[in-house]
Protein backbone atom coordinates (compact mmCIF):
# COMPACT_ATOMS: atom_id res chain seq x y z
CA UNK A 1 0.00 0.00 0.00
CA UNK A 2 1.68 3.48 -0.58
CA UNK A 3 1.81 6.13 1.29
CA UNK A 4 -1.34 7.99 -0.10
CA UNK A 5 -3.52 5.29 0.00
CA UNK A 6 -2.59 4.21 3.57
CA UNK A 7 -3.25 8.46 3.86
CA UNK A 8 -6.72 7.89 2.19
CA UNK A 9 -7.34 4.85 4.40
CA UNK A 10 -6.98 6.96 7.63
CA UNK A 11 -9.63 9.66 6.70
CA UNK A 12 -11.71 7.01 5.45
CA UNK A 13 -11.99 5.31 9.34
CA UNK A 14 -11.37 8.52 11.16
CA UNK A 15 -14.41 9.41 9.50
CA UNK A 16 -16.97 6.49 10.31
CA UNK A 17 -15.69 5.13 13.41
CA UNK A 18 -13.62 8.46 14.90
CA UNK A 19 -10.14 9.50 15.56
CA UNK A 20 -9.16 6.32 18.02
CA UNK A 21 -10.09 3.90 15.44
CA UNK A 22 -6.60 5.38 13.76
CA UNK A 23 -4.40 3.97 16.83
CA UNK A 24 -1.72 1.90 14.55
CA UNK A 25 -0.86 -1.48 15.81
CA UNK A 26 2.42 -3.52 16.04
CA UNK A 27 2.92 -3.67 12.23
CA UNK A 28 1.45 -0.32 11.67
CA UNK A 29 -1.75 -0.93 10.73
CA UNK A 30 -5.27 0.32 11.64
CA UNK A 31 -7.76 -2.33 13.42
CA UNK A 32 -10.93 -0.16 13.74
CA UNK A 33 -14.16 -2.13 15.35
CA UNK A 34 -15.50 -3.61 12.09
CA UNK A 35 -17.56 -5.76 11.87
CA UNK A 36 -16.40 -8.12 9.65
CA UNK A 37 -14.24 -9.12 6.52
CA UNK A 38 -16.17 -7.54 3.90
CA UNK A 39 -16.48 -3.79 5.95
CA UNK A 40 -12.76 -4.14 6.00
CA UNK A 41 -12.40 -4.66 2.40
CA UNK A 42 -15.09 -2.36 1.86
CA UNK A 43 -13.09 0.47 3.44
CA UNK A 44 -9.16 -0.40 1.89
CA UNK A 45 -11.51 -0.24 -1.26
CA UNK A 46 -13.06 3.02 -0.62
CA UNK A 47 -9.54 4.39 0.55
CA UNK A 48 -7.97 3.10 -2.97
CA UNK A 49 -10.50 4.84 -4.84
CA UNK A 50 -10.27 8.15 -2.83
CA UNK A 51 -6.39 8.17 -3.30
CA UNK A 52 -6.95 7.88 -7.11
CA UNK A 53 -5.36 4.12 -7.57
CA UNK A 54 -8.62 2.34 -8.44
CA UNK A 55 -7.36 -0.57 -10.50
CA UNK A 56 -3.61 -0.15 -9.66
CA UNK A 57 -3.67 -0.46 -5.99
CA UNK A 58 -4.91 -4.54 -5.51
CA UNK A 59 -5.44 -5.88 -2.13
CA UNK A 60 -3.51 -9.06 -0.38
CA UNK A 61 -4.59 -10.95 2.53
CA UNK A 62 -3.34 -12.77 5.40
CA UNK A 63 -5.45 -14.67 7.07
CA UNK A 64 -3.50 -16.50 9.70
CA UNK A 65 -5.94 -18.96 9.48
CA UNK A 66 -4.80 -21.53 11.73
CA UNK A 67 -6.13 -18.92 14.88
CA UNK A 68 -9.46 -19.82 14.15
CA UNK A 69 -9.25 -24.05 12.72
CA UNK A 70 -11.52 -26.02 15.83
CA UNK A 71 -12.00 -29.86 15.37
CA UNK A 72 -11.27 -29.83 11.48
CA UNK A 73 -12.77 -26.64 10.55
CA UNK A 74 -13.32 -23.02 10.62
CA UNK A 75 -14.68 -20.78 13.42
CA UNK A 76 -15.29 -17.36 11.78
CA UNK A 77 -16.87 -16.17 15.28
CA UNK A 78 -13.65 -17.41 17.40
CA UNK A 79 -13.63 -14.19 19.48
CA UNK A 80 -16.69 -15.14 20.41
CA UNK A 81 -16.57 -18.07 23.54
CA UNK A 82 -20.38 -19.06 22.81
CA UNK A 83 -19.62 -19.82 19.03
CA UNK A 84 -22.20 -21.76 17.67
CA UNK A 85 -20.78 -24.94 16.34
CA UNK A 86 -22.92 -25.52 13.79
CA UNK A 87 -22.06 -22.46 11.31
CA UNK A 88 -17.83 -23.55 11.40
CA UNK A 89 -16.91 -23.91 8.23
CA UNK A 90 -15.38 -26.72 6.32
CA UNK A 91 -12.30 -26.19 4.18
CA UNK A 92 -14.18 -26.37 0.91
CA UNK A 93 -17.21 -24.23 2.13
CA UNK A 94 -14.09 -20.90 3.04
CA UNK A 95 -12.84 -21.65 -0.19
CA UNK A 96 -16.10 -20.58 -1.27
CA UNK A 97 -16.12 -17.56 0.85
CA UNK A 98 -12.68 -16.92 -0.38
CA UNK A 99 -13.62 -17.20 -4.40
CA UNK A 100 -16.55 -14.69 -3.31
CA UNK A 101 -14.37 -12.40 -2.11
CA UNK A 102 -12.16 -12.28 -4.71
CA UNK A 103 -14.77 -11.98 -7.15
CA UNK A 104 -16.59 -8.54 -5.59
CA UNK A 105 -12.86 -7.34 -4.36
CA UNK A 106 -9.85 -6.43 -6.10
CA UNK A 107 -7.61 -8.99 -4.18
CA UNK A 108 -4.42 -10.62 -5.88
CA UNK A 109 -3.26 -12.44 -3.03
CA UNK A 110 -4.06 -14.65 0.44
CA UNK A 111 -1.62 -15.53 2.66
CA UNK A 112 -2.31 -18.45 5.13
CA UNK A 113 -6.25 -19.43 4.21
CA UNK A 114 -6.25 -22.77 5.97
CA UNK A 115 -4.86 -24.22 8.88
CA UNK A 116 -0.93 -25.37 8.17
CA UNK A 117 -1.84 -28.72 8.27
CA UNK A 118 -5.11 -28.81 6.00
CA UNK A 119 -3.36 -29.77 3.08
CA UNK A 120 -6.72 -30.84 1.03
CA UNK A 121 -8.04 -27.56 1.61
CA UNK A 122 -4.91 -25.88 0.24
CA UNK A 123 -5.10 -27.88 -2.59
CA UNK A 124 -8.54 -27.98 -3.34
CA UNK A 125 -8.13 -23.78 -3.51
CA UNK A 126 -4.84 -23.51 -5.22
CA UNK A 127 -5.76 -25.58 -8.38
CA UNK A 128 -8.76 -23.58 -8.68
CA UNK A 129 -7.34 -20.31 -8.09
CA UNK A 130 -6.57 -17.23 -10.30
CA UNK A 131 -4.65 -15.37 -7.71
CA UNK A 132 -1.56 -15.52 -5.68
CA UNK A 133 -2.07 -18.59 -2.51
CA UNK A 134 0.55 -17.74 -0.01
CA UNK A 135 2.31 -20.47 2.10
CA UNK A 136 3.21 -18.97 5.61
CA UNK A 137 2.62 -21.31 8.31
CA UNK A 138 2.44 -23.68 6.38
CA UNK A 139 6.04 -24.04 4.68
CA UNK A 140 7.72 -21.87 7.46
CA UNK A 141 10.80 -21.51 4.44
CA UNK A 142 11.56 -24.74 5.11
CA UNK A 143 12.73 -26.66 1.90
CA UNK A 144 11.27 -29.80 3.27
CA UNK A 145 7.89 -28.29 3.75
CA UNK A 146 8.20 -26.35 0.63
CA UNK A 147 8.31 -29.85 -1.39
CA UNK A 148 5.26 -31.39 0.12
CA UNK A 149 3.90 -28.11 -1.18
CA UNK A 150 4.87 -28.14 -4.72
CA UNK A 151 4.32 -32.38 -4.48
CA UNK A 152 0.61 -31.80 -2.98
CA UNK A 153 0.29 -28.59 -5.22
CA UNK A 154 -0.80 -26.33 -1.71
CA UNK A 155 -0.07 -23.19 -2.74
CA UNK A 156 2.01 -20.91 -5.20
CA UNK A 157 3.92 -18.75 -3.50
CA UNK A 158 6.38 -19.12 -0.91
CA UNK A 159 6.41 -16.08 2.07
CA UNK A 160 9.86 -15.70 2.82
CA UNK A 161 11.28 -15.20 6.37
CA UNK A 162 14.87 -15.58 7.06
CA UNK A 163 14.83 -16.18 10.66
CA UNK A 164 12.43 -18.31 10.73
CA UNK A 165 14.52 -21.07 8.81
CA UNK A 166 17.34 -19.87 10.86
CA UNK A 167 20.17 -19.40 8.23
CA UNK A 168 20.63 -17.27 4.91
CA UNK A 169 21.51 -20.50 3.11
CA UNK A 170 18.83 -22.67 3.49
CA UNK A 171 16.43 -19.06 3.08
CA UNK A 172 18.36 -19.12 -0.39
CA UNK A 173 17.56 -22.75 -1.45
CA UNK A 174 13.84 -21.98 -0.57
CA UNK A 175 13.39 -19.95 -2.40
CA UNK A 176 15.31 -21.64 -5.71
CA UNK A 177 13.28 -24.18 -4.94
CA UNK A 178 9.74 -22.07 -4.72
CA UNK A 179 11.05 -20.55 -8.26
CA UNK A 180 12.38 -23.48 -9.68
CA UNK A 181 8.27 -24.66 -9.80
CA UNK A 182 6.94 -21.44 -10.44
CA UNK A 183 6.07 -19.60 -7.43
CA UNK A 184 6.08 -15.99 -6.44
CA UNK A 185 8.21 -14.83 -3.75
CA UNK A 186 7.31 -12.38 -1.25
CA UNK A 187 10.01 -11.67 1.36
CA UNK A 188 8.77 -10.82 4.69
CA UNK A 189 8.91 -8.63 7.65
CA UNK A 190 8.20 -10.68 11.55
CA UNK A 191 5.85 -9.20 13.89
CA UNK A 192 8.73 -7.75 16.19
CA UNK A 193 10.83 -6.13 13.68
CA UNK A 194 13.78 -4.29 14.09
CA UNK A 195 15.15 -1.21 12.44
CA UNK A 196 17.28 -3.76 10.37
CA UNK A 197 16.84 -2.96 6.44
CA UNK A 198 18.50 -6.44 5.17
CA UNK A 199 15.11 -7.81 4.06
CA UNK A 200 15.20 -4.64 1.59
CA UNK A 201 18.90 -5.73 -0.23
CA UNK A 202 17.34 -10.08 -0.32
CA UNK A 203 14.49 -9.26 -1.72
CA UNK A 204 16.23 -7.10 -4.65
CA UNK A 205 19.47 -9.73 -4.55
CA UNK A 206 17.20 -13.02 -4.63
CA UNK A 207 15.00 -10.95 -7.40
CA UNK A 208 12.07 -11.99 -5.34
CA UNK A 209 9.34 -9.44 -6.51
CA UNK A 210 7.45 -8.97 -3.47
CA UNK A 211 8.06 -7.29 -0.31
CA UNK A 212 6.47 -7.45 2.90
CA UNK A 213 7.43 -4.99 5.54
CA UNK A 214 4.18 -3.32 7.30
CA UNK A 215 2.29 -0.06 6.77
CA UNK A 216 4.12 3.19 5.70
CA UNK A 217 3.87 4.92 9.15
CA UNK A 218 6.42 2.58 11.83
CA UNK A 219 9.79 3.80 11.57
CA UNK A 220 11.24 0.37 11.27
CA UNK A 221 9.04 -0.35 8.76
CA UNK A 222 9.33 2.85 7.21
CA UNK A 223 13.11 1.82 7.20
CA UNK A 224 13.19 -0.85 4.43
CA UNK A 225 11.05 1.14 1.86
CA UNK A 226 14.18 4.17 2.34
CA UNK A 227 16.43 1.16 1.56
CA UNK A 228 14.72 0.11 -1.58
CA UNK A 229 14.77 3.38 -2.52
CA UNK A 230 18.63 3.79 -2.00
CA UNK A 231 19.03 0.53 -3.88
CA UNK A 232 17.32 2.16 -6.69
CA UNK A 233 19.00 4.87 -6.53
CA UNK A 234 22.71 3.33 -6.45
CA UNK A 235 21.51 1.39 -9.18
CA UNK A 236 21.37 4.26 -11.14
CA UNK A 237 17.97 2.76 -14.09
CA UNK A 238 19.76 -0.70 -13.88
CA UNK A 239 16.17 -1.84 -11.57
CA UNK A 240 13.64 -2.84 -12.54
CA UNK A 241 9.81 -2.16 -10.79
CA UNK A 242 8.27 -5.71 -10.58
CA UNK A 243 4.49 -4.04 -9.86
CA UNK A 244 2.38 -6.82 -10.95
CA UNK A 245 5.02 -9.24 -12.67
CA UNK A 246 6.26 -10.20 -8.98
CA UNK A 247 2.81 -12.07 -8.56
CA UNK A 248 1.89 -15.82 -9.62
CA UNK A 249 -1.53 -16.51 -10.77
CA UNK A 250 -2.89 -19.68 -10.15
CA UNK A 251 -0.65 -21.99 -12.02
CA UNK A 252 0.66 -19.52 -13.98
CA UNK A 253 4.27 -18.38 -12.57
CA UNK A 254 5.43 -15.00 -11.94
CA UNK A 255 6.35 -12.70 -15.06
CA UNK A 256 9.09 -11.69 -13.60
CA UNK A 257 10.90 -14.95 -13.55
CA UNK A 258 10.47 -14.84 -17.39
CA UNK A 259 11.59 -11.47 -18.01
Amino acid sequence: MGSETYHALKKVIVKKYGKDAANVGDEGGFAPNVSGAEESLDLLTEAIKQAGYTGKVQIGLDVASSEFYKEGKYDLDFKNPNSDSSKWLTGEELAKVYNGYCEKYDICSIEDPFDQDDWESWTHLNTNAKIQIVGDDLTVTNPLRIKTAIEKKACNALLLKINQIGTISESIQAVQLSQSHGWGIMTSHRSGETESTYIADLAIALRTGEIKTGAPCRSERVAKYNQLLRIEESLAGKTIYAGSKGLSRGTTAPELHSS
